[in-house]
């Protein structure tokens, strides 16, 4: 076993059981880029300050970029080194020398693990944002083949009325658009360098952190160290962003689930995406969606561990914040997983035209053209209400929708109603005549697309 890095203190070495319950090399290996990128600039910044030689500075350049190389070519990360930043070192060490032991001058574990945890939480959201904004280009796909097409819109899962299938793939677009924009200012907000802060007090060497912000391309310095340390905010909220993602893609998975069901039979989903029964040969299982909509669960469960953890510690660093990592690896292997198969499955996805129709036909959905008719001739609306809803009383009672209705079926309930009521009951004409800003008219959904692409296009990824 390797010396730690803190062995001076102890006489004796820690135990081989404490030694594996402490280790984090297992998971904290995905911080290999970041920890060497932290360390390139630091060396950087303390060649710069004269804290270290130039030599001394290019020497530990070098055996960084080496390291990365290596890892690159295929060596393995870990042996018995405690986590990535002792293998770091350590590697370093074994290649040239004492003088990489200098490159942890002026830094602790503490600033370089919230250092490394930034850069990759950075780039992670990064990631995100480009997975998020594939699967909204597809759902504008979606829309624009659907501004064609009408279908049922619901409220309480009961037809309410008749929208166009664009307006509907515009929604989720709008969903997802928010999670994007919140991702975008957690990285904004996040994009803070604790490196220089030390273990918590700073530190007594003439660095230059401005240097180093630079080198790594934070927007700023965090300006207390204690907090900076000690700060995993940006972990919860980045968590508490994937938690909202997922929570939108869950929605989209209990439509899809719905809507490809023989009951609805409004999409279908191809083969490709779909399984079968080790039992039944006729079915075709959605479970794709339904992976989706149980892994929501998984990332809530993240963000809630995080929050406890976080909860009640004292100042500054603590050991319990190496249970920031495996979470967070965790929720965000799985939001980019289901980002990416739900994009794919949306893609292929067969919406069935006349099904969709048909059902927004039926179910009296165009009852709230009737009232907005009869107020339209200056009727109370909450008499034309009552007008309407006694008129479809009426007509489940005769078994007709209200476009199978005559107009003298409509004039026994109101005088008031003339003959382009027939017209007003056409699934198609209600859709048409919500034109206003966000509406499911054909121009309303066009503009609708125009504004989501517009306000996509501003996000840098």
């Amino acid at each position: 076993m390797k010396k730690k890095l803190w062995q001076g203190r102890f006489d004796t070495p820690l135990s081989a059981a404490a030694d594996a319950f402490n280790q984090s090399i297992s998971f904290d290996r995905k911080l290999f880029d970041a920890d060497i990128d932290a360390s390139l600039a630091h060396a950087a910044m303390l060649g710069q300050c004269g804290i270290l030689t130039e030599e001394e500075a290019e020497r530990i350049r070098s055996g960084l970029d080496e390291i990365r190389a290596d890892v690159a070519a295929g060596m393995e990360i870990g042996g018995d080194a405690e986590d990535i930043h002792s293998f770091v070192e350590g590697e370093l060490v074994e290649r040239i020398g004492d003088t990489g032991k200098k490159l942890h001058t002026a830094r602790s574990r503490n600033d370089q693990v919230a250092t490394d945890m930034r850069l990759y939480v950075r780039r992670s959201a990064g990631a995100v944002m480009a997975a998020l904004k594939d699967l909204i280009s597809v759902l504008l796909s979606r829309a624009k083949e659907g501004i064609r097409y009408v279908m049922p819109g619901f409220t309480h899962l009961r037809k309410a009325q008749p929208i166009s299938c664009g307006q509907y793939f515009n929604a989720y677009a709008e969903m997802f658009l928010r999670d994007i924009d919140r991702f975008s200012a957690c990285r904004e907000r996040l994009n803070v360098m604790p490196l220089g802060s030390a273990a918590l007090a700073g530190t007594s060497y003439p660095i230059d952190r401005e240097i180093t912000r630079k080198l790594l391309g934070f927007g700023s310095v965090s300006q207390n160290a204690l907090d900076a340390v000690s700060d995993r905010d940006f972990i919860a909220e980045y968590l508490f962003c994937a938690s909202l993602t997922m929570a939108h893609l869950s929605r989209l998975c209990e439509d899809t689930i719905l809507y490809t069901s023989d009951e609805f039979g409004y999409w279908t989903i191809p083969d490709e995406y779909s399984t079968g029964s080790s039992i039944m040969p006729q079915k075709k299982n959605p479970d794709l969606p339904e992976l989706v909509r149980g892994k929501t669960g998984r990332v809530y469960g993240e963000l809630v561990s995080i929050l406890t953890v976080i909860k009640g510690l004292p100042l500054a660093y603590n050991k319990d914040l190496q249970e920031d990592k495996e979470g967070f690896f965790d929720a965000e292997f799985t939001l980019l997983s289901c980002i990416g198969i739900y994009a794919a499955l949306m893609k292929k996805i067969t919406l069935n035209k006349d099904t969709m129709y048909e059902a927004a036909a039926g179910g009296y959905s165009t009852a709230t053209d009737v009232a907005d008719y009869l107020a339209k001739k200056g009727v109370p609306f909450r008499d034309a209400h009552a007008i309407t809803g006694k008129l479809v009383r009426e007509s489940i009672a005769k078994k007709k929708q209200l476009h199978e209705l005559t107009l003298a079926e409509f004039q026994e309930a109101s005088a008031m109603f003339g003959e382009d009521i027939l017209q007003t009951v056409n699934v198609r004409a209600s859709v048409q005549a919500r034109s206003s800003v966000g509406g499911s008219s054909a121009e309303a959904v066009r503009a609708g697309i125009r504004s989501v692409e517009r306000r996509l296009n501003k996000y840098k990824l």
